[in-house]
């Protein structure tokens, strides 16, 4: 019955949609390979968008912008608001919108290693050929755990990000004093699942982490800088520190004090409500963003700073508006990795808008092709049955953003499908069709045909919408 439900559901809202939209495309889609039941769902496209008409796009600047509507150039990249939609502005001064493929590097397994030499030659090879390919799509970037290295090598690298790792390695470190594991963590791997941002130890850290980034203070092709990924910010961060940690931890004292004083009274977890606990998560959160922020800013104060990569459900962050209200007061552009969704929530991304009164970047998103002969039962991202699908998917996703005026881009992972037989990757980066490339490096072309049907109409696009939005 429930099966029942959810398919007159979807082939009702298919059917709204296209009488709003245009003609809709239905896609099967399933958790991942483990999972018998498959759900159906309706794919928009570039093609049969209503109203719309492709057309040529403006011309491109060396960092491709778009050369209209100029305004100040800084020599780096930043954010502005033009009538009401929010653009990065690139070093010449044109609007540019990002569209970048996270871990643009070669894979690291023997087969993969094998592949490159017989395909490109050297690691030089590779990447003139597949840079080449990428802007031949209609992409312009690189996402997080790139080849920065080599691109920096080039006269005109794709515009690049960098993430660094304070708490992530301080994490590292401290597991140490435990044996090299928590007795409890979550899946991240932190200490019933909190951050260890009120140990002095950590500003000592961030200090010696950051400091490395000077090198890169002057490259007009960095967009910005990520630290860290996917924290857990928690709700009930509070109760946790309070609950767990010892007495005479720095976690455990900031928040007694902070509660105490809140309440005016020596409190305990019985005395906690839903208010304390979003007061709470914010000052926590705000404890982690000032340490990071002072540190980067000091060390490179003309690039942006791109937020710590916010993940999508069910962590609570992305609902929680005061976390989005302190971000707002640190980050240029708000990092999210949006996962377990077929398409993005516009009341979500209103909401995100509001709390912050800043664009936002997906950073993390893609769906696995089960045509692809691997096994795809890891990762966050859903399975269909073809590459087209997965093209399908990635034109209705992407038109769900630029349908926000908050939205300046999305960063597909990943580059590369994950090799099974690699064993040093961590178990959701094991067996899966996340790439553009399979693990020989041969292009799933029935997705980028349609990643450019998207791509190389962005600007118009947003015209479109924004249009739309007008009348």
């Amino acid at each position: 019955m429930k099966r029942i439900i959810t398919i007159l559901v979807c082939f009702f809202t298919g059917a709204i949609l296209s009488a709003q939209t245009g003609k809709t495309i239905p896609v099967k889609a399933r958790e991942n390979s483990t999972v018998e039941k498959w759900d159906t769902y309706q794919a928009l496209t570039v093609e049969n968008l209503k109203g719309f008409k492709k057309g040529k796009e403006p011309a491109l600047s060396k960092f491709s912008g778009y050369k209209v509507n100029r305004q100040d150039a800084t020599g780096f990249f930043r954010t502005e608001q033009i009538a009401g939609r929010w653009w990065i502005i690139d070093p010449e001064g044109y609007p540019f919108h990002h569209r970048a493929v996270v871990a643009y590097e070669p894979g690291r397994s023997e087969k993969q290693q094998l592949a490159l030499q017989e395909k490109f030659g050297t690691r030089t090879g590779w990447l003139e050929a597949e840079t080449k390919r990428l802007r031949s799509y209609g992409f312009n970037g690189a996402g997080a755990w790139s080849a920065v290295k080599d691109m920096r090598m080039t006269e005109s690298p794709l515009v690049y990000t960098v993430i660094v790792n304070p708490m992530g390695n301080y994490n590292h470190e401290q597991k140490k004093k435990y044996g090299g594991s928590y007795r409890i963590a979550g899946w991240q791997g932190y200490r019933f699942n909190l951050p260890m941002v009120f140990d002095k130890e950590f500003e000592e850290y961030v200090e010696r982490s950051l400091a490395p980034l000077a090198e890169y203070k002057d490259d007009p092709y960095l967009l910005g800088y990520f630290t860290d990924n996917e924290l857990p910010w928690y709700t009930d961060a509070l109760d946790r520190h309070l609950q767990y940690l010892a007495k005479d931890e720095p976690g455990y004292l900031a928040a007694y004090e902070w509660l105490n004083k809140r309440k005016g009274k020596d409190a305990g977890i019985e005395d906690i409500t839903e208010e304390d606990r979003q007061a709470f998560s914010a000052y926590f959160f705000e404890t982690y963003m000032q340490k990071v922020t002072s540190v980067l800013r000091r060390i490179d104060p003309n690039h942006m700073y791109l937020g710590c990569r916010f993940n999508q459900e069910p962590r609570q962050e992305l609902t929680n508006p005061e976390i989005f209200r302190v971000a707002g007061q640190y980050m240029d552009i708000i990092s999210i990795n949006h996962y377990r969704k077929w398409e993005p929530d516009q009341n979500q991304l209103q909401e995100w808008r509001e709390w912050s009164g800043r664009p936002f970047l997906i950073t993390e998103w893609y769906v696995k092709g089960e045509d692809s002969g691997l096994p795809n039962a890891t990762g966050a991202g859903w399975n269909v049955e073809t590459q087209d699908d997965r093209g399908l998917f990635y034109e209705n996703f992407t038109l769900g953003l630029l349908r926000s005026p908050y939205s300046v881009g999305w960063h597909w992972f990943r580059y590369q499908d994950n090799d099974p037989e690699d064993l040093s990757t961590d178990p959701s980066n094991r067996d899966s069709n996340k790439g553009i490339v399979d693990r020989d490096y041969n292009p799933w072309t029935d997705l980028l045909n349609r990643t450019r049907n998207v791509n190389n109409q962005v600007y118009n696009l947003t015209r479109f919408f924004d249009a739309q939005k007008n009348n």
